[in-house]
């Protein structure tokens, strides 16, 4: 019996047994792979761009593969994100594409998915290498190098300050790979600057809470010059805090993801850069690196996706 399912967009469609099904323009589809996307939260622009690009994809590929997908209502929902992906083992779906919102409390689900026999694709913020390791998983991560993208922000920033001008970085959550290495990125072009980062928080990819930080920080430290963020919500978050101060124009602020929402920030000056991942393509890359490692056998390995600066200069 082969296994199959049919949904697009959260929509349902009964799922058929046996060797055939019915597809979505009512032709019969055989030994079609079923693939699940379960990703943060939908509320995030980035994410929503992401299950956009991957409709396009399915849409013109749709006899390749069947699409299921899924994300969670708010980013710290560790609970309901692997609720999600058990629904998807218990649904039986050859693969799973995986952005979790995690790095360490999606490692066991995920080995569950493994050994029911799904082939698990990890995108956006990879699983933790120690815990994948202990768990006796190999599992492919397709993204960018996070690290790098800050970094090339930072250096961005760089270009305004002054060697010893203040600096505060507002940081993702702090469980989160892909929040971690860009704060590392941060960091890195900061210390060449020879900027003083006077303050490192936790703001959790949550705009409000990244703007009650921002407004601490700017309260706190008078001389402060630039706020990193670990994306552009929080970003927007902190540009809101700025305004409130009366700071604009003095303090900088950058994010990270390139999301819509910033771009009149970026055109306006009140955000100085932001970087591209390429959220519709990214889950894209996963789907496609799957669908070969299930032609091909192959034996699954980390690949490198893109990540660019991205300035007023840019949007124009």
């Amino acid at each position: 019996m082969t296994r199959h399912l049919l949904l697009v967009a959260a929509v349902a469609v009964p799922m058929m047994h046996g060797c055939e099904k019915q597809g979505i323009d009512g032709e019969q589809n055989v030994g079609k792979p079923t693939v699940a996307l379960v990703m943060k939260s939908l509320a995030n622009d980035f994410f929503s761009r992401m299950a956009e690009g991957t409709r396009e994809h399915h849409a013109e590929n749709h006899e390749r593969y069947e699409l299921i997908i899924n994300g969670i209502k708010d980013e710290s929902d560790l609970t309901q994100q692997v609720a999600l992906v058990e629904q998807m083992i218990a649904r039986r779906v050859d693969v799973l594409v995986l952005a979790p919102a995690d790095s360490k409390a999606l490692v066991p689900v995920t080995k569950r998915a493994t050994e029911a026999g799904v082939i698990v694709i990890n995108i956006d913020n990879k699983l933790d290498a120690k815990l994948l390791d202990e768990a006796g998983l190999s599992i492919p991560f397709v993204g960018p190098d996070n690290r790098e993208g800050a970094r090339l922000v930072g250096e961005h920033l760089a270009g305004v300050l002054k060697p010893g001008d203040s600096v505060a970085i507002i940081s993702g959550i702090s469980t989160a790979f892909n929040a971690q290495q860009r704060q590392l990125g941060f960091e890195d072009a900061m210390k060449k600057a020879g900027a003083n980062i006077v303050s490192i928080q936790n703001g959790d990819w949550n705009q409000a809470k990244a703007g009650t930080i921002a407004a601490a920080l700017i309260t706190e430290y008078p001389d402060l010059k630039a706020i990193l963020c670990g994306n552009d919500n929080m970003a927007i978050g902190a540009v809101a805090a700025v305004k409130q101060a009366g700071k604009s124009g003095y303090i900088d602020v950058v994010g990270f993801d390139n999301i819509d929402a910033s771009h009149e920030l970026l055109m306006n000056g009140d955000m100085l850069a932001t970087a591209e991942q390429y959220a519709a393509k990214l889950a894209v890359y996963g789907v496609e690196y799957a669908l070969q490692i299930l032609a091909t056998g192959e034996r699954p390995a980390d690949r490198k996706t893109p990540v660019t600066l991205i300035t007023a200069g840019e949007l124009r």
